[in-house]
């Protein structure tokens, strides 16, 4: 099949995403919108399709020149996270033949260009201004034969030296900051990293519409079939309106629901990725029904006859986050938060000002040590050293590894066991223990 280059500029969507051309509709960077039902694949995987191809027909040389001059005009959309699909298991080595070739044409971005492309916050200018040096040096090595292989390896001894320092003490409000990223990866990217590519996203509460702020269908994930769902921010501006910023309406948790019913019929464990600034407070949705549709998801879950696993990716505020984070296991990202409120919300009831938002991170106690000391979650999922935004597909391999393991365990127990156990799990929490009339009279 063969595709000049404005077909292939057609195929950009507007969250950096390549869709297969038999299925394209409408997915021009111009439109307002993605286009609706389509399967998504990453402009690799199309890639190696057409490059597997070529190699058949002898014509390698001439298929490498045409990549270039039809992905070219839409290289600003290619991001360094690449979700591979249905090649990646077939062709193997062929996809690492793809990825180098195309990092040698400069279509996709090196591990320098990644650094350059990176976000760093106010406490992390420390971290790039080393890779700023590494930077520069790589480029003066490139520029001429001076050898800087003695200086480089310093400049990495100590960039490690100093994300290690930097990032084992972090304060509260550090780590809220961290949780908010712009790099960091969304649900989506871990859904499809954790089904290699076998995600099918269902739609709609069959009330109202569908809320595209939350996400859910049936994907495979080592070897068994897992309902993922969870709320999705979107990856750039456009996307992020479109997504309404990750804040469900009540029909995403009308839809929510519906997708765990659905899993529990078949019988199928459910996962939920959580990773909203709460459940959007508008008009609209307190006149459907905001409070009910959250009070009856807490309600539901907790019933749910299948495994549940919840892991928060993100931010985790209010009912917005407990609306899908009712399950056997409740685990934490290590730069995530969790909280009735946001530090800023927090800040601005009890001292009329965001300035002292700081204070009331630290006063929450919404970090994943916190919250595990109180016994609120069920454990920590340690994230790659500088943040999940750092190594976006290390963090997805380590939340993957994890929540199989605690899968594993929980679909040997019948359902009535998991139905009591998660009911008993939430109802010991907050709770307050009399002390015995002779433990106070010795105490007094």
């Amino acid at each position: 099949m063969q595709m000049d280059p404005q077909t292939w500029k057609g195929m950009v969507g507007l969250d950096g995403r390549y869709r297969p051309h038999a299925k394209i509709r409408g997915a021009d960077p111009g439109n307002e919108k993605p286009a609706s039902g389509v399967t998504h694949f990453s402009v690799l995987d199309l890639w190696i399709y057409h490059y597997l191809q070529c190699i058949a027909k002898g014509n390698r040389k001439h298929y490498a020149l045409q990549v270039v001059v039809a992905i070219r005009p839409s290289v600003k959309h290619i991001q360094a996270q690449i979700d591979l699909g249905v090649w990646e298991q077939k062709h193997m080595s062929a996809k690492v033949s793809a990825r180098f070739l195309l990092q040698g044409m400069n279509i996709l971005p090196s591990r320098v260009q990644q650094w350059n492309m990176q976000t760093f916050l106010e406490f992390e200018r420390p971290v790039q201004h080393l890779i700023e040096q590494i930077t520069k040096l790589k480029e003066v090595a490139a520029e001429g034969e001076v050898d800087v292989k003695s200086t480089m390896k310093d400049l990495e001894q100590k960039l490690a030296e100093t994300r290690r320092t930097l990032y084992a003490d972090l304060s509260p409000w550090e780590r809220v900051q961290l949780s908010r990223h712009p790099d960091r990866p969304y649900t989506l990217k871990y859904i499809d990293t954790l089904s290699e590519g076998t995600f099918i996203e269902l739609h709609g509460d069959r009330t109202v519409k569908d809320d595209k702020a939350m996400v859910g269908g049936f994907g495979m994930m080592a070897g068994r079939t897992v309902m993922f769902i969870g709320q999705q921010k979107g990856v750039n501006t456009k996307m992020r309106q479109y997504r309404n910023f990750g804040m469900p309406n009540p029909e995403g948790y009308r839809k929510a629901l519906r997708l765990m019913k659905l899993a529990e019929k078949f019988g199928k464990p459910v996962v939920t990725l959580i990773d909203t600034p709460g459940a959007f407070p508008g008009l609209e949705a307190e006149e459907r029904g905001q409070g009910e549709a959250i009070a009856r998801n807490l309600m539901e879950m907790a019933q749910l006859r299948v495994p549940i696993v919840c892991v928060i990716i993100g931010e985790g505020a209010s009912g917005g986050a407990l609306g899908i984070g009712i399950g056997d296991k409740v685990l934490m990202m290590e730069n995530t938060w969790y909280s009735v409120i946001s530090p800023e919300s927090c800040s601005s009831i009890l001292w009329r000002s965001w300035d002292y938002k700081e204070q009331a991170a630290k006063a929450l106690k919404l970090t994943a040590d916190d919250m595990l000391a109180n016994k609120l979650i069920d454990g920590i999922i340690k994230e790659p050293l500088g943040g999940a935004h750092s190594e976006p597909d290390e963090a997805c391999r380590l939340v993957g590894l994890e929540v199989t393991k605690q899968l594993n365990r929980l679909v040997k127990l019948d359902a009535e066991k998991l139905v009591e156990r998660r009911i008993r799990k939430f109802c010991d929490m907050g709770v307050v223990m009399k002390a015995s009339k002779s433990a106070a009279k010795a105490k007094a």
